[in-house]
């Protein structure tokens, strides 16, 4: 598996080494002993699976500490558009965004530390997404940024007047007006 580090501190894009032949495909998803390796030593506690539509975009959420999240993000079908913004106000990153597309396809991974808001876009028909967290999902400590906020500058290939949010995510504050502890 090929780790490839952001500009980000924590944030790493993961590439697993693809078997194919006449019959398909293996790989290996996920090892701890290979991220252990690399420096990164997470006990993931619970997997998470959706799967959206073209134009869904969910969160971007996050929980505060001390039930923050690290994630492994990967795409089981489909394609998105994986958005992360750094909450972390130690960090030179602090406020900005990070977007990559994740798909089927490409088999690549996001690993998004605790501190983190996180979100996606559909980008085609529909997308089948699983994570990884190594700390369970609790109500009381949850938090999002509203996705369309103009400071994050997220891109919006084409579908800016098209984005599926739910309810709850569309009551979500501007990242100025946000609450988080990290």
């Amino acid at each position: 598996m090929n780790i490839t580090r952001t500009e980000f501190n924590g944030l790493v894009l993961l590439s697993p080494k693809v078997l194919g032949d006449n019959r398909g495909y293996f790989m290996e998803s996920f090892s701890k002993k290979t991220l252990k390796e690399a420096g990164f030593d997470f006990n993931f506690v619970q997997d998470n699976q959706s799967r959206s539509g073209r134009g869904v975009a969910r969160g971007l959420h996050f929980q505060n500490a001390p039930y923050a999240q690290t994630k492994l993000v990967r795409v089981l079908s489909g394609r998105i558009l994986d958005v992360v913004v750094d909450l972390r106000k130690s960090e030179p990153t602090f406020g900005k965004q990070f977007s990559i597309e994740l798909s089927a396809e490409n088999k690549m991974q996001i690993l998004v530390p605790r501190g983190f808001a996180h979100g996606f876009i559909v980008l085609g028909d529909q997308a089948e997404i699983l994570y990884k967290c190594d700390e369970y999902y609790m109500p009381q400590a949850e938090g999002g940024i509203l996705f369309t906020d103009p400071a994050l500058d997220i891109p919006l290939p084409g579908l800016s007047q098209q984005l599926v949010l739910s309810e709850k995510d569309k009551k979500y504050p501007l990242l100025k007006e946000a609450k988080f502890n990290f």
